[in-house]
């Protein structure tokens, strides 16, 4: 288990550097100038450049920036004055983290029961309404769904408030609008794969064997089946927890999702360097943790590992 832990942890590191490289290149072509203004002169120019360090060439910026990030430093805003990378996403994470960590729990504990339920009462009733649950939340746009909620339960009920940050009530909404999504396709990934272990040989020879139901449906259906919803869940907890855009502005919560995409628009060269690595970081990390859980429910994957 130690060398499987240890080649998934060299795997991330190197995926991490390859992110910060190709990510720092791109972010170099991007069309546009971010120095661009009506008070603009060239001396202010030459010291703005001199300052984040554009008056050195492309191999020299990239060496300094990887040295700062390895002592955690994500530089200055170029729109922001006098605000770090680091301060802005210490102020916005925790918002898009919590947001996130409640959008989660939603998702999966929902999911995970409908998906069991709809494959344990297949073809009847019950299963038809998860199936229904789960089009609609595929198919929905997060920013229709959030819409919709806010509509029904703030405006037509007055159930909930529609917007802001200021405690229990006010996540709900956002909460439900961001893993719906997640929701829906956990539970139609959870439905398929309890439908296919149920025809599996071993299913049959535990039912043989006088195994009672509820044994066989906890121990030998939902163990099996789970494993292909742990996998997807990487990329999925990473790009919830960092923040979704829409639904952060719907419902005016101050996270990270605001701040990343208008540090494309204003050409926010280090902003969105260090919200996109940060990102990555969160991503390879989530991966991470599915691959080591992934080998903890499923030994053969230990075993082809160590090979």
């Amino acid at each position: 288990m130690a060398k499987y832990i240890a080649k998934r942890v060299l795997i991330s590191i190197v995926t991490l550097w390859v992110l910060v490289t190709v990510v720092f290149v791109l972010v170099r072509c991007m069309p546009g100038d971010p120095f661009q203004g009506d008070k603009m002169t060239p001396e202010i120019r030459a010291n703005m450049e001199a300052y984040y360090g554009f008056d050195k060439s492309l191999p020299e910026q990239y060496i300094q920036y990887i040295q700062n990030l390895l002592h955690g430093d994500f530089g200055y805003s170029m729109k922001y004055t006098n605000q770090s990378v680091n301060k802005i996403i210490t102020q916005t994470f925790p918002y898009s983290f919590d947001l996130g960590i409640r959008a989660l729990a939603f998702a999966i504990s929902f999911g995970l029961v409908f998906g069991i339920l709809a494959a344990l009462h297949r073809g009847k009733k019950l299963d038809y309404v998860c199936v229904v649950i789960a089009i609609l939340g595929t198919s929905i746009p997060d920013f229709i769904m959030g819409a919709i909620l806010q509509y029904l339960f703030g405006i037509k009920w007055g159930l909930l408030p529609v917007a802001q940050y200021l405690g229990f009530r006010y996540t709900i909404l956002p909460s439900i609008g961001i893993g719906f999504y997640t929701l829906a396709m956990v539970s139609r990934l959870m439905r398929a794969s309890m439908l296919e272990v149920v025809q599996q040989d071993y299913i049959k020879t535990a039912k043989s064997k006088g195994i009672s139901k509820m044994k066989i449906i906890y121990k030998h259906q939902i163990r099996n089946a789970i494993t292909p919803v742990v996998t997807v869940l990487g990329p999925i907890v990473a790009s919830v927890l960092c923040g979704t855009f829409v639904i952060e502005s719907i419902f005016a919560i101050p996270g990270m999702g605001k701040y990343y995409v208008e540090s494309v628009q204003n050409l926010d060269y280090s902003l969105v360097l260090g919200m996109t690595v940060f990102f990555g970081f969160f991503l390879i990390l989530a991966n991470l943790i599915v691959d080591i859980l992934y080998g903890i429910i499923d030994p053969q994957v230990r075993v082809q590992e160590s090979r």
